[in-house]
């Protein structure tokens, strides 16, 4: 299961990615792989985790802070964004 292309089946997260300019190629979900561990219990299939997304463009690199709520039974997630900081491209 990739937590970037079932966030990438929502809306919201696609419009988060075009305000900012962010293709979705250009994204990295930090630590991905420590977040399925604890997804890997049957009687548990919803993951509720702070993550930090990282998204770049021309511009910069963006990091966005939040929530990711994952159902891995329904395969659906959802970033519930608390706050990002830029950092500037180096020239």
């Amino acid at each position: 299961m990739n937590i970037k292309e079932l966030l990438l089946n929502g809306k919201a997260f696609l419009a988060l990615l075009n305000d900012f300019a962010i293709e979705a190629k250009n994204i990295i979900i930090q630590d991905e792989e420590t977040l399925f561990s604890g997804v890997r219990n049957p009687k548990n299939a919803v993951l509720k985790e702070s993550v930090c997304i990282e998204g770049k463009n021309e511009n910069g690199i963006f990091n966005f802070f939040g929530t990711l709520h994952l159902n891995s039974l329904d395969k659906l997630a959802v970033f519930e964004m608390q706050g990002f900081e830029k950092v500037e491209a180096r020239a």
